[in-house]
């Protein structure tokens, strides 16, 4: 990994929470669209805290939090990771990122979930990193 890549600690607000997805993101995605598209939104993944793995982080002195989980519907040949951020103050955004997807019809073949989980969690801490030298 290039030395600009390394993981840094986490800036010291941001709490790891992954046993089940934060209430806020709902919260935050129905701010800025409506119940039923906040439903659809990822596959359900706000709705329906079923799909593993997950990372989360919140920052309770911002009320901030980013995730990373599936975004893609189960059924689809091809599963993808996202990264989501709610920043301080409200709103909700998915955070455009390198693709970190796997095919769960050949679990063997590079990149694996587990794989693709590590790069997308990574680069999940690197926009921690640098979001905090404009928060």
């Amino acid at each position: 990994m290039p030395h600009w890549q390394e993981l840094q600690p986490l800036p010291a607000p941001w709490q790891r929470r992954d046993e089940r997805i934060l209430p806020l993101w709902w919260d935050r995605l129905c701010s800025v669209t409506s119940a039923q598209s906040a439903a659809l939104y990822a596959a359900g993944l706000f709705t329906d805290d079923r799909r593993r793995p997950i990372a989360q982080w919140y920052n309770p002195e911002t009320d901030a939090a980013l995730l990373v989980a599936p975004e893609t519907s189960p059924e689809w040949p091809v599963q993808r990771f996202g990264i989501f951020y709610a920043p301080p103050g409200g709103g909700f955004t998915r955070v455009y990122s390198a693709p970190h997807e796997w095919h769960p019809r050949e679990p063997r073949t590079p990149p694996t979930e587990q794989e693709s989980f590590v790069a997308a969690v990574a680069e999940a801490a690197r926009f921690l990193q640098v979001e905090m030298d404009f928060v």
